[in-house]
């Protein structure tokens, strides 16, 4: 299968080209990136601007589509920035590929994700999980991570405490509330996107440990 990957150089979006270059289900990558990737002979990367996206880029079909964009309040600055980043983003990457004929879309969410909430972050996961429903793909799947595990390319000072206070209390804490590994996230996106199930898919932190 070709694969579409959007957000490769994150913590999650490392892991997923990682596994779907080492997989023989996965016959070809492409994913555009900001910044450059190494060199591997599966893997298509060229340099986009998210803000002005090529839409007759031949690349855009493929047979699926993972998306792992994100970033957090601290490095975008602002609400504004914040949300052009997980949500605009996002949804014209989707918007792209189904218009070039692809038909699965695996996006990388978060728990908690929720349209209605009086969260800002929530509210902006669940207004993406509620645009991209609307947009028709055959099969579409969000997986929803609590806390993610895994070393990334900036530290995040709050997150970290937390992530080894979970280590510590992970053996008595409800399994939704538990670490999640980024390999196990990519890992569930992957084989959501190989699979192609029809209709909507929702996978939750407790079937990513």
């Amino acid at each position: 299968m070709k694969l579409l990957l959007v957000g490769a150089t994150g913590l999650v979006g490392r892991e997923v080209l990682r596994l779907a270059l080492t997989d023989a289900r996965v016959t070809y990558v492409v994913a555009p990136v900001r910044r450059p990737l190494p060199a591997h002979p599966k893997l298509n990367a060229p340099l986009v601007d998210f803000d002005h996206l090529p839409p007759d880029a031949p690349w855009w079909q493929a047979d699926a589509l993972i998306c792992t964009l994100g970033t957090t309040m601290k490095v975008a600055g602002t609400r504004q920035a914040f949300r052009k980043v997980d949500h605009d983003y996002p949804l014209a990457v989707a918007r792209l590929a189904l218009a070039a004929g692809t038909r699965t879309y695996a996006l990388n969410s978060a728990a908690g994700a929720n349209a209605a909430s009086r969260f800002f972050y929530n509210r902006v996961k669940g207004e993406l999980e509620r645009d991209l429903e609307a947009l028709g793909f055959d099969s579409l799947t969000h997986v929803r991570p609590g806390l993610i595990g895994g070393e990334r390319d900036v530290a995040r000072a709050g997150e970290g405490a937390a992530l080894r206070l979970l280590r510590v209390l992970g053996p008595v804490l409800p399994a939704r509330w538990r670490i999640n590994p980024a390999p196990r996230i990519a890992q569930a996106l992957l084989e959501a996107a190989i699979a192609a199930a029809p209709g909507l898919h929702v996978v939750t932190s407790e079937h990513l440990l």
